[in-house]
């Protein structure tokens, strides 16, 4: 096995619960009283070990968001918002700077179209102990249709996107001066993905990414992926992101 894939452990998976299709089980992010391994805690918001490490040589941890299960990061107060991602940064830094992974990915799944298992908000710091994520990263990526540039953060909608379609790119290099307007962008994108899509959209993956000094946020609308990526690798883009870019920019930005 070269360092290109990780090692799911089947028997683990087997054992995660599962809520964002069955709503019915018992959610474990709301039985704070049982909650094991915790790293750090503010307020609500609460890093944690995974439960269920299901991924082998790597350290997999959980930020739970708030403590409000059926609450989304696009309906979260302005406060609450920056402080959970100021937070969830510090945190990721915090293993990238330990030193004893190849990479470390921070993420978030929303939606059962997104690949996670938990309805309740939550986010991943994931140390990889062999894989370099940067690997498969490119400045093109982040590029596109400039929606709004604001104190030094980049909004945009990518032209070459990663996966295809639509994908929003936030990107600050000063989290000390730039956190609020970066956490706003967020918020704008997964708000607009949720509610104001070309069609009914329900799934969202948010992911981060430290490349070239900068630390960069993407976030993708989910749905049944193409076969052409699947199959092939090949991306697409939407002919309308110009239209797209408007559309968000006079939604939320513009006064």
């Amino acid at each position: 096995m070269n360092n290109s894939h990780l090692i799911f452990n089947s028997s683990i998976g087997s054992k995660k619960p599962e809520t964002i299709i069955n709503r019915q089980n018992p959610c474990p992010f709301c039985d704070v009283q049982s909650l094991t391994n915790i790293l750090d805690q503010d307020g609500s918001i609460i890093w944690l070990e995974n439960k269920y490490p299901v991924l082998q040589d790597t350290y997999q941890t959980v930020i739970i968001e708030t403590n409000e299960c059926s609450s989304e990061l696009s309906l979260y107060e302005e406060d609450h918002l920056y402080k959970l991602l100021s937070f969830g940064i510090r945190h990721w830094f915090e293993v990238i700077n330990s030193g004893d992974y190849q990479s470390v990915i921070f993420y978030k799944n929303h939606g059962p179209m997104s690949g996670g298992s938990l309805r309740h908000p939550h986010m991943q710091i994931i140390g990889l102990k062999h894989i370099d994520y940067h690997e498969a990263v490119n400045r093109t990526m982040f590029e596109g249709v400039t929606i709004e540039e604001k104190n030094g953060v980049l909004f945009n909608l990518s032209s070459e996107p990663r996966v295809g379609f639509f994908e929003f790119n936030i990107m600050m290099d000063n989290p000390e001066e730039q956190l609020r307007e970066f956490a706003h962008y967020i918020q704008v994108s997964a708000h607009y993905v949720l509610n104001h899509f070309h069609r009914s959209c329900t799934s969202y993956n948010l992911f981060f990414y430290y490349f070239e000094g900068k630390i960069i946020a993407k976030i993708l609308p989910r749905f049944a992926t193409s076969p052409l990526f699947i199959g092939y690798g090949i991306p697409q883009v939407s002919n309308k992101i110009d239209v797209i870019a408007h559309q968000v920019k006079e939604l939320y930005l513009d006064e």
